[in-house]
């Protein structure tokens, strides 16, 4: 073995591995690498039995995953260290980005071979750490500030604090404790506890998105005070809202005359870390009033996000005195008005038309809610056994057909919305009579006008074609010319002569035969004009040089007819 290592020849890796497969010494097992916000800890196990063995650590850099890592590199804090661990949170800085460890053991003359690659990306591995709370008892309650995890550090895993929940953990201090777990925000109070009662709790940090829950909070216990009853204060304070219509209502238990101030806080600065007690406003109209409720229309609106709301009442004696706070998420704490419903009969059907609830700003409603209706109809008759039918619509018009003659029949109707799980209650009925016996003759009549019209025009398009059809075989077989009368004591292959090849057509000489001034030969000469205009135009008739004696005798007619 040592001549080989001695030889001059081979390469120095290929050396090291032919030392390295001929150790004793056993590779690291079971690396992890454990982080909590930016602190890393590198974990292994060895079962090798040997003494006096140390432990070294190598990582790459992976930039992304396309290209190739970085040469091996030390691992910093973990070099040549005897405990199964060490801190290498000062070398791994780049947390969203891929990285991979290796570990090998050392002994006096030995190294064993490197344990398998451990790869990691920080982020993804990571856990949230544990939030900071101080404590602060007042008034029967507790009021507890939440600091984030990595507050104080300069270097954070977390950089944004504002997506942080948090989860609370209280029980009484006692052998028979039960826990009590609830969200809270930053900056908060807990409140229905027992008097003078000692209460233990801790908090937790989590990311819903990435869905990360982080290590709870070292336990803080407080002690209660006695709650002091101030019978100014105002009591039993809840938020009705109805059509985005929100009023604020509390009770008053004490005789004498007190004064309110409403007062609200935007909900968004409850997420912050920073104290919000100096950011309450008051709310227009609510301040300084003796009577037990507020209208806060025109501060919540439906695009406005949710609000906190609170009461402080002043006595006779300038004592003031807060309310617990109560929360309005708008489009949760609002309630679904009736929608308004009216009907009428056209024809056979039974028209519905539906107002959506909030009258002149049902947009918001509508657009909001995405609002659906429930129609319930009947006929209203003696008969109580008498189906009830529903239809469902998306839209605020609809129709109702199989009606009955002579029949009064009753609608209401019901607005929803799916989404939020709410529905409104049902309109009041609304009922109208059917005309009576009307119906089966006005289908009748319909069809009979329907059939009508589709009669005629089959009817017109079938004797337009007969007609055309008729004109083509009369233009074919029997044509409008006649001959003149004049030559009807023509052979009968003189006009069959007419229709063969002119190759084969006979010439015929054409003359004036001299008139005899009668009414019968005007229209003998009229048929000749004409059948010598036909036979001119046609082409198959040639005349005697003597044209210009014909054209005088023609002429000398005219006048003689004239």
């Amino acid at each position: 073995m040592l001549d080989c290592l001695c030889h001059p020849s081979l390469p120095y890796s290929v050396l090291l591995s032919a030392y390295e497969s001929q150790t004793n010494l056993k590779s690291p097992q079971d690396i992890q690498v454990y982080i909590i916000n930016t602190n890393f800890t590198l974990r292994w196990n060895y079962t090798g039995n040997d003494t006096n063995v140390t432990f070294s650590a190598e990582y790459q850099w992976f930039e992304d995953f396309e290209t190739n890592g970085t040469e091996w590199k030390e691992l910093p804090g973990c070099q040549n260290v005897t405990s199964r661990e060490c801190d290498i949170s000062s070398a791994i800085t780049k947390y969203y980005d891929a990285y991979h460890v290796r570990i090998r053991a050392r002994g006096r003359e030995e190294v064993s071979p490197w344990s398998s690659i451990f790869e990691m990306i920080p982020y993804l591995k990571a856990q949230i750490g544990p939030p900071e709370i101080k404590l602060q008892s007042i008034n029967g309650a507790i009021k507890i500030k939440v600091s984030p995890p990595e507050a104080n550090q300069i270097r954070k895993m977390w950089t944004d604090h504002l997506s942080f929940k948090y989860n609370l953990v209280i029980w009484e201090n006692s052998s028979n404790a039960e826990f009590r777990s609830q969200s809270i925000f930053p900056t908060d109070i807990i409140d229905d506890l027992a008097p003078e009662t000692t209460y233990c709790l801790k908090v937790q940090a989590t990311l819903s998105l990435e869905q990360k829950e982080g290590l709870f909070s070292p336990i803080r216990c407080v002690k209660t005070t006695r709650k002091v009853n101030d019978l100014h204060c105002a009591t039993n304070v809840t938020v009705l809202g109805l059509n985005m219509k929100f009023y604020l209502h509390w009770t008053n238990q004490y005789k004498q005359p007190v004064r309110y101030n409403v007062q609200y806080l935007t909900g968004y600065l409850k997420k912050l870390h920073d104290d919000y007690s100096s950011k309450w406003l008051n709310v227009p109209g609510c301040g300084n009033i003796t009577n037990t409720q507020c209208n806060l229309s025109s501060i919540i609106t439906a695009n406005s996000g949710f609000y906190y709301f609170h009461v402080q009442a002043v006595n006779e004696h300038n004592k003031s005195c807060l309310s617990k706070e109560v929360k309005v998420d708008p489009l949760i704490t609002n309630e679904i008005g009736p929608p308004d419903v009216k009907v009428d009969i056209s024809d056979v059907f039974l028209h519905i038309q539906i107002s959506p609830p909030g009258g002149t700003e049902s947009e918001v409603m509508r657009d909001r809610y995405g609002l659906s209706y429930r129609v319930l109809y009947w006929k209203n008759s003696s008969n109580n056994e008498e189906e009830i039918k529903m239809k469902e619509l998306k839209q605020t018009i609809g129709t109702v057909s199989d009606l009955t003659p002579a029949t009064l029949y009753c609608v209401k109707v019901q607005a929803f919305s799916k989404f939020y799980n709410k529905s409104s209650p049902y309109s009041k009925e609304e009922c109208i009579r059917t005309p009576e016996g009307k119906t089966l003759p006005l289908v009748i009549l319909t069809t009979f006008f329907v059939a009508l019209i589709i009669f005629c025009l089959v009817a017109t398009a079938t004797f337009f074609a007969l007609y055309q059809a008729y004109k083509k075989i009369k233009y074919v077989f029997f044509p409008s010319c006649q001959p003149p009368l004049n030559i009807e004591s023509f052979e009968q292959q003189v006009f069959s002569s007419l229709y063969m090849p002119a190759t084969e057509e006979q010439i015929e000489n054409c003359s004036v035969i001299e008139p005899i001034i009668t009414e019968a030969n005007q229209i003998d000469f009229k048929d000749c004009k004409r059948s010598k205009q036909s036979s001119r135009d046609s082409g198959n008739y040639s005349y005697d040089d003597d044209t210009s004696g014909n054209k005088a005798s023609e002429e000398t007619l005219e006048k003689d007819m004239v």
